[in-house]
């Protein structure tokens, strides 16, 4: 394998990265669409797509064994490729966690919720453009936007700490709130779950640049 052939492997596996990224996006807003619509058929749809993310995951692993396999790689180069299958590791633990969600759409049909769903949709919004810049900077090798986008993960802790206070009192308030106030609070560390699989990747792509690991999940 030349070095040309080599590059051009390594940007198909970048190439897969960001469809795999893309994917798993839209598994999380159509979760939380489902959730807020109390939508079964869009619960439905998750789990069904749950496959998308677990073949490209398996794709992207065997691309990486064959790109090692054909050439001795360089120091850089294996970085690259160790790198990317840790990446795609997260991504799809991400998607198992639409997957929760969708199954809790189901678990809550027909029920009427307690309160009108507003910071869990927000929670979602800032998932999702974690992942994008998350995988952005991966694709760019910008460890300035790594940092950045790892910094959104507070918002996600305050608004969960917010979410959790919230509901502990609809709990106290009334025991028959608590079985589907605990489910909310189960999104909630999914999502929160989802975001610290963005914090990884962002931490494999400080590793890709700079070649030291430096946890970023605190």
């Amino acid at each position: 394998m030349t070095r040309g052939s080599f590059d051009l492997g390594l940007q198909n596996l970048h190439n897969d990265v960001l469809r795999m990224g893309s994917i798993v996006e839209k598994q999380i807003h159509l979760s939380i669409e489902a959730l807020v619509n109390q939508d079964e058929e869009k619960a439905d749809l998750v789990i069904k797509n749950d496959d998308l993310a677990d073949n490209l995951q398996k794709e992207i692993e065997d691309k990486c064994i064959k790109l090692i396999a054909m050439q001795q790689p360089l120091a850089k180069d294996l970085r690259n490729i160790f790198t990317t299958t840790k990446i795609v590791t997260d991504l799809e633990r991400m998607a198992d966690h639409a997957v929760d969600i969708a199954k809790i759409v189901k678990r809550l049909k027909g029920e009427k919720y307690l309160k009108e769903l507003v910071d869990i949709p927000k929670m979602s919004d800032i998932v999702q453009d974690m992942i994008k810049k998350s995988i952005d900077a991966y694709i760019t090798g910008d460890v300035d936007k790594a940092y950045e986008t790892c910094k959104m993960d507070d918002e996600i802790d305050a608004i969960y700490r917010q979410v959790f206070s919230e509901l502990l009192v609809y709990m106290t308030k009334d025991k028959s709130n608590i079985a589907q106030a605990t489910q909310f609070l189960f999104v909630c560390k999914f999502l929160e779950r989802v975001a610290d699989h963005t914090t990884n990747i962002c931490e494999w792509t400080i590793y890709l640049v700079k070649g030291e690991f430096i946890d970023l999940n605190d």
